[in-house]
């Protein structure tokens, strides 16, 4: 229990001075670090000056309602993923309810189980440092993204600028969160497997040989390989595996036809490709981004692409950025 506890900071917001003062005297013996707060504005305050690894929540106080105080937590981004409990002396089905549905991860009754709490708080925190874990083997997966733009040759900012102008075309789509979340991290880690493509491959000037460009192909399969043990990165191979492939069959890894192609895969390849043959790089012509939005269109019209993929690329392609991300 102590290396759990070690150093979590939990945030008790409450205006009973009383019912504060005793949860933080329970907490602080049991190693946590404890702040305060005694409504919606002095822990949003707390927040941005400490972010805790679980906030406990009063419901009833009387600058803001501790629902909507959860509700505003679980929809910012800094916030979204900090473990709540709610706390309060209302023990009707409505209020658990309300608490599931604004996202609280908790639920205690007044007056509280000493106990009952500390577990629930230990288990919450355990929850919270496998989250932080996870997101440093994000932090450092977006670095190797990169590292794997700039040997490949990509401008820099390549796969921040397909990851964005995915989620836009995403969202012109009307997909869900999960679906935006997938296209941005496609937009990074689409070609990972592009590791395992040797170096002399990759700078090759000229005109890759037929098994030579069997070995650039293969990175769609090595890619997908790469991620088959992330469990983050479960929804993005599809993307990985088939952002090559074309409507008409002639794509590879598989040769899938028509609505196999997953549609994540299709808005990656086509932003993916405009990037690319807007960026100047030594061993090809740049061209303007207008004449790559028509390279796109003729690829319609050779039953390549999708024409609504397309066009909706074109419109976000054509709009000022910066591009709204997931």
């Amino acid at each position: 229990m102590a290396d759990i506890v070690a150093g979590a900071r939990v945030l008790v917001v409450d205006d009973d001075e009383g019912a504060t003062a005793l949860l933080k005297r329970l907490l602080v013996r049991e190693g946590y670090v404890v702040d305060t707060a005694s409504g919606g504005a002095s822990a949003l305050a707390a927040i941005a000056t400490n972010l805790p690894d679980v906030i406990l929540l009063d419901v009833i106080m009387p600058d803001v309602n501790g629902f909507a105080l959860c509700r505003r937590l679980k929809n910012q981004a800094a916030t979204r993923l900090t473990p709540v409990i709610m706390v309060t002396s209302l023990s009707d089905r409505e209020p658990r309810i309300e608490g599931a549905d604004v996202g609280a991860d908790d639920y205690l009754t007044k007056p509280v189980d000493a106990g009952e709490l500390l577990a629930r708080v230990r288990s919450l925190v355990r929850l919270k440092r496998y989250t932080d874990d996870l997101d440093s083997a994000s932090s450092i997966l977006m670095t190797l993204a990169v590292m794997i733009d700039a040997r490949i040759g990509h401008t820099e900012g390549h796969c921040h600028r397909v990851a964005n102008r995915a989620v836009a075309v995403g969202r012109r789509f009307g997909l869900n969160d999960d679906d935006l979340q997938t296209l941005k991290r496609g937009g990074f880690f689409h070609d990972i497997g592009m590791l395992t493509v040797p170096d002399h491959v990759l700078r090759k000037t000229g005109t890759l040989d037929p098994a030579e460009f069997a070995i650039v192909k293969s990175h769609t399969v090595a890619g997908e390989s790469l991620c088959a043990g992330l469990h983050s990165l479960q929804t993005v191979r599809p993307i990985i595996r088939s952002h090559h492939e074309r409507l008409d069959g002639s794509g590879y890894p598989d040769g899938l036809e028509g609505d196999d192609v997953p549609l994540l895969a299709q808005i990656i390849s086509a932003i993916d490709l405009h990037d690319a043959a807007t960026s100047l790089r030594p061993y090809q012509r740049t061209v303007t981004s207008a004449e790559a939005i028509d390279v796109l269109r003729r690829q319609v019209d050779m039953g390549w692409r999708r024409r609504d993929v397309v066009e909706h690329c074109a419109a976000v392609l054509q709009s000022p950025e910066p591009h709204p991300t997931a």
